[in-house]
């Protein structure tokens, strides 16, 4: 039996879901969903806004053990319970060998990992122990003393060390398209030493991974997709193949 991925299957227990006229499975791609495999040690999903891409990712970090607003499992605060119940009716097929470490990384409430980790920094403890700050886990500085694609950069190179499991939702949205690519040399050195991550991307840069597996979430369901064949790719190539093209068509009366 292969090591990896860590995930390899998720199953939507159908029997157990209350109602699905309810959100979240009135999300087509949802509504439809029975299975999944994992058969790669990078997944990555790919669809239009409000296809399901966070909401099953959200589901498939909390029903790990990860914290609905991102961190790794030892985070435990909320700022709203705003995620759903998805988790509750999934059912995880898992290798026999466990992730050492793992993140959920949600770009939108990224912010308020950042305050948590600087409030926990604060917090007063015994003048017997002597107890590294949380920050410096994450490059010695406190997260939000750096842009928002700096902290995320820093936490992938300070915080990620192997053998994880990491789960990252538009991990691109403070990224500058030369910080994506710092970001995918990155992801390739980890999954080097025996990662896993499953993300929720727009990004064409963090699509190409090579040989990843690639599907695209939409009202039809969830299927494989090639890289090339993205509505992402084609807009992007499109667009800067031609602008001015664009432009007459996008500003046309």
């Amino acid at each position: 039996m292969e090591q990896l991925p860590y995930l390899k299957k998720i199953t939507l227990k159908r029997d157990q879901v209350i109602s699905f006229n309810e959100f979240p499975f009135t999300i087509p791609a949802i509504n439809k969903f029975d299975s999944l495999e994992f058969d790669k040690k990078i997944t990555i999903f790919v669809g239009e806004n409000g296809s399901g891409k966070s909401t099953l990712l959200e589901a498939i970090a909390v029903g790990l053990g990860f914290n609905a607003e991102g961190g790794s499992k030892n985070f435990n605060f909320g700022t709203r319970n705003t995620h759903s119940q998805l988790h509750e009716c999934i059912r995880f097929s898992k290798s026999f060998k466990k992730f050492r470490d793992g993140f959920f990384l949600r770009a939108e409430s990224f912010y308020n990992v950042a305050t948590n980790i600087d409030e926990l920094d604060e917090q007063p403890i015994s003048p017997f122990l002597s107890v590294p700050d949380i920050k410096e886990g994450y490059g010695g500085k406190s997260l939000h003393h750096q842009s928002h694609g700096e902290s995320f950069l820093s936490l992938m190179i300070n915080r990620f060390f192997g053998n994880g499991l990491y789960i990252l939702d538009e991990p691109e949205a403070a990224l500058s398209p030369t910080r994506q690519l710092a970001v995918l040399s990155r992801i390739h050195q980890l999954i080097e030493k025996e990662s896993q991550f499953i993300i929720a991307t727009h990004s064409p840069i963090l699509m190409a991974y090579p040989n990843a597996q690639l599907l695209q979430i939409n009202a039809s369901g969830i299927s494989p997709i090639h890289y090339k064949d993205t509505e992402h790719y084609n807009v992007m190539k499109a667009f800067l193949n031609n602008p001015e093209s664009m432009y007459q068509e996008l500003f046309a009366k």
